[in-house]
């Protein structure tokens, strides 16, 4: 029962500091507590999206969430997260598991080299500028609306709602890299805008779950109500940790995670 508080805690904090930390909750799932990778998909895009929706709270609270580009993402993504489920349905655990593993070590690995060879402020400013197809309107902080914008957003929010109905990612590390890519807004209104996201489709991925005859486990509870009180930390954190050591620190867990668990999957077919 503790090691449910502490990995849920553990989840929630790092999405909360991060607004990709969910992408932890499916292996802290998987390697701290056993489930499996169909048991642990619907937990954590619960436990995943109920902390979301906390820091999405606080994010509009403090006036950060883009509200307009939200929605835009969470309708792409809900729209494509039953193609997801749909792939998960017919794809093997095994290959599923490679798919995951893959993802965890593409975001350490651009997580890390982000962090030890950061761009210099106003190097990141001028490339923003030139490449970026939503740019925020320095006068009302909100987004000029162009059919490049839509269709940019729209694709992040698309890709996103995929991967959470593949393997019960809440899409922060897809979501915030994607916006911070193709668009000037601030790291900041990035995260919180991403969490909103993030709650929405979680929502909408477990619906569909829950209606095609889904099952939640009562003990799941503990990690899902840890998780929210982990967000409730980490919101409260983020202004007071250094952003490049956080970054490292999350990247290099990331990375031994997808090792952990690339090795459980593959180690039947070495013996």
């Amino acid at each position: 029962m503790i090691l449910d508080f502490l990995y849920g805690a553990g989840v929630g904090l790092a999405l909360g500091m991060t607004g990709g930390g969910g992408v932890l909750a499916v292996p802290a799932l998987m390697i701290g507590l056993g489930y499996t990778l169909p048991q642990a998909k619907p937990v954590a895009l619960i436990a995943v999206g109920s902390a979301a929706f906390i820091g999405c709270l606080d994010g509009l609270r403090r006036g950060l969430v883009r509200y307009k580009a939200a929605g835009v993402m969470a309708v792409a993504g809900t729209l494509c997260a039953p193609i997801g489920l749909w792939l998960a349905k017919n794809l093997s655990i095994t290959t599923l598991m490679i798919i995951f593993c893959t993802v965890l070590l593409f975001i350490s690995a651009r997580m890390f080299k982000q962090a030890v060879s950061p761009c210099k402020p106003e190097t990141r400013q001028g490339s923003n500028l030139l490449s970026a197809k939503c740019l925020v309107n320095p006068s009302t902080g909100r987004f000029r609306w162009t059919n490049r914008c839509f269709a940019s957003l729209s694709s992040i929010g698309g890709i996103s709602g995929l991967f959470s109905g593949m393997l019960g990612l809440g899409g922060g590390f897809i979501i915030v890299p994607g916006v911070r890519q193709f668009s000037n807004l601030g790291m900041h209104g990035t995260v919180a805008t991403a969490l909103a996201v993030i709650a929405f489709i979680s929502a909408g991925t477990v619906s569909v779950f829950l209606i095609t005859g889904g099952v939640i486990e009562p003990t799941a509870w503990r990690f899902i109500g840890a998780a929210v009180a982990g967000m409730l930390i980490g919101r409260t954190l983020a202004p007071k940790v250094s952003g490049s050591l956080l970054q490292i620190g999350f990247s290099l867990l990331v990375c031994a995670v997808g090792v952990m668990l690339l090795v459980k999957t593959l180690m039947p077919y070495l013996r």
